[in-house]
């Protein structure tokens, strides 16, 4: 009897070990006293704005024929007559690449037999001043394409803004750590790891490029960093 009351005692510890685990905070486990190390560990995040300069869009080119080369060779005049409208426009020739080729067959109804071709020809253009993205636009469509996937906004010091991002997150770890400390009567003592992560998040849009028919709105893009550091105790 006096076995099967300790086993039965041992049950339910358990049971409300695992009850205690489940009904945790949910940002529970964004700290941790490592007690067999003397530290801390903590995870810190910063973040930075910073409003896109540039602008980045794939230009399409859809042409069918009857044959095969007939097809890819209407697609490729195609988007040479709109690499030069982009080239008109002001986009660079080292800012103008292709991205992409395709040929394929079309069937009958039946899906027995080719009554021919599909080809599509796409370039990417990279626009380094936003404000130009709209009629850069309207230039290639006019050309002929008739396929326009974008924009991809991109913000030239974005890096120098991740990095200041990185500085923010490593000073919310030491804030975060301090006051984990202090809630235990400890002494916080220096940095004995940091592991990095991080990127890029769109925000709400603000004032954009004006004055073409296709405005191109650059809005914000907020820059993240996150790290987990150790501290040691002092």
């Amino acid at each position: 009897m006096k076995l099967a009351r300790l086993a039965v005692l041992a049950a339910a510890g358990v049971a409300i070990a695992a009850f205690a685990g489940v009904f945790q905070p949910s940002g529970a486990n964004s700290a941790a006293t490592d007690t067999s190390s003397g530290g801390i560990t903590v995870l810190g995040t910063g973040s930075t704005t910073v409003v896109p300069d540039r602008a980045s869009f794939a230009f399409g080119t859809v042409t069918q024929a009857a044959t095969a080369n007939a097809a890819l060779a209407a697609s490729s005049q195609s988007v040479a007559r709109v690499i030069a409208a982009l080239k008109k426009a002001g986009v660079a020739q080292a800012d103008i690449q292709t991205s992409d080729v395709s040929l394929s067959p079309r069937m009958n109804d039946k899906g027995d037999g080719i009554v021919g071709y599909t080809a599509s020809n796409t370039v990417t253009a990279t626009i380094r001043k936003i404000g130009d993205a709209g009629d850069v636009v309207d230039a290639a469509v006019g050309a002929g394409s008739n396929q326009v996937y974008g924009p991809n906004l991109l913000a030239s010091d974005q890096d120098a803004a991740y990095r200041n991002a990185l500085k923010a997150a490593v000073a919310d770890a030491r804030a975060k750590a301090e006051a984990l400390a202090a809630a235990s009567n400890s002494a916080l003592g220096k940095i004995t790891a940091i592991v990095e992560g991080g990127g890029a998040v769109p925000l709400p849009m603000a004032a954009g490029a004006k004055g073409s028919s296709v405005p191109i709105e650059p809005g914000t893009q907020k820059i993240e960093a996150t790290v987990s550091v150790t501290f040691a105790f002092g």
